[in-house]
């Protein structure tokens, strides 16, 4: 849903990408050395604007339409992310699961699954409060939430248009809906690795800990009604683009889009009983902290993009695995998303097989894209607000880097066979 590279497009020097990359380099630095500062939600927005609104400004009067469409795509992931995130805080899991390796292996496969339905955001929020809740004794809880970033909050959602952003850009770009199911054997590899990785070092982390196991509760489920609800958010998205973007454009699709998931949002708001939302530990602070954070990352990372756009073909891609590394290395520092479209617009050099691109060169940006985006807090959207509900959960989590330390240790060489197996 989100494609901030727009075909106005007025070329921007190179130097404007700075205030992004001070940006980044704030979100990493600033939790390591002002923590408590770094807490409070009105301290990032500070930190956001700071850099997002000179550069808003400055684009503004270089390319005001490039301005506008930045705006309305943040307006889409705020509908998208708020949207998953308050429907899904009013289905609860009554009841507990083992919190066992075993168990916890079986939903992180699960969520592999269903991340293709209802996109890699409506999978994480569904899952993460069960899940933690499931280990709530463990006392090493960092690796379950890094794994479960790592699975259900992206690489599993790499079959279909509704798991992954980028996916979905494809589809509006020209990717037949089905298509993306040819990718089961990447998508296959790599969760299945994750998964049998996770569960032996959480079975050696299960044992270290000695935490007793939970009581075997009766598992049953409340909030159904909500389940309908993302199912219509699932519908509103797929109704944009099979229906109202062939009518009427992408920009049409996207406000029709948008309008529905904040109604079905409000709608989860009124009807969902208090009692329920608070037995979940709902809090709107990770939600905030992933708003004020993207507003300024979608504004500073307009000029990245487009000298992406502008000096991307300089890069001389040819092999599917040059397009594999270099769209996923891009993803996981800007968002997933629109670098996504930007690779696909390079490819459209080569023959015309699919979307203007050959079958290889799409397939390794699509796996780029989604599987890469998972290397930092910010390549994909559900990663920072899976970050921001764990730590309001409890859980420690690692900074910037530490989480970058230990995305590339499980990710990286599990990306390698990868690559030897499909795309040399």
């Amino acid at each position: 849903m989100i494609s901030l590279l727009a075909d106005s497009g007025a070329s921007m020097p190179v130097w404007s990408v700075l205030p992004f990359l001070g940006l980044l380099l704030s979100i990493a630095v600033i939790p390591l050395v002002r923590e408590h500062w770094w807490h409070e939600n009105h301290h990032k927005a500070i930190v956001s604007l700071l850099f997002g609104v000179p550069v808003a400004v400055y684009v503004a009067f270089r390319d005001p339409g490039a301005l506008a469409h930045a705006g309305l795509e943040y307006v889409a992931f705020v509908c998208l992310l708020g949207s998953l995130y308050i429907i899904s805080g009013g289905v609860r899991l009554r009841g507990s699961l083992p919190g066992t390796p075993a168990s916890n292996a079986a939903l992180l496969a699960f969520g592999a699954v269903l991340a293709n339905v209802t996109g890699t955001t409506g999978a994480a929020m569904l899952l993460l409060r069960p899940y933690l809740h499931a280990n709530r004794q463990r006392k090493n809880k960092v690796h379950l939430v890094v794994f479960f970033i790592l699975v259900v909050a992206n690489c599993g959602g790499c079959l279909t248009p509704l798991g992954d952003p980028p996916l979905f850009m494809g589809f509006l770009k020209g990717v037949p809906f089905t298509w993306t199911l040819a990718l089961w054997k990447e998508w296959l590899v790599v969760c299945g690795c994750l998964v049998a990785v996770f569960y032996f070092f959480d079975r050696a982390r299960h044992r270290a800990d000695g935490a007793p196991l939970n009581p075997r509760d009766p598992v049953a489920l409340e909030g159904g009604a909500n389940l309908g609800l993302l199912a219509a958010v699932v519908g509103a998205i797929l109704a944009g683009g099979f229906w109202v973007k062939p009518r009427w454009g992408e920009t049409a699709a996207q406000v029709f889009q948008s309008a529905l998931m904040a109604g079905f949002a409000g709608l989860s708001r009124l009807t969902t009983p208090r009692a329920r939302r608070e037995a979940n530990e709902f809090s709107w602070h990770p939600l905030m902290e992933v708003l004020v954070l993207f507003v300024g990352i979608f504004a500073a990372m307009i000029p990245a993009l487009s000298v992406l756009r502008e000096h991307g073909a300089a890069l001389g891609l040819a092999r599917p695995a040059a397009f594999l590394w270099v769209t996923g290395g891009l993803s996981a520092c800007l968002d997933n998303a629109p670098t996504y479209v930007a690779f696909l617009s390079m490819a459209q050099y080569l023959p015309d097989e699919v979307a203007g691109t050959t079958q290889a060169a799409l397939a390794a940006i699509s796996c780029g894209a989604v599987f890469f985006g998972a290397l930092t807090y910010i390549g994909n959207g559900p990663n920072f607000i899976v970050k921001a509900a764990a730590e309001h959960a409890g859980v420690r989590m690692p900074s910037f880097f530490g989480y970058m330390a230990w995305a590339a240790a499980l990710l990286l060489p599990v990306l390698g066979v990868v690559t030897l197996l499909f795309f040399r």
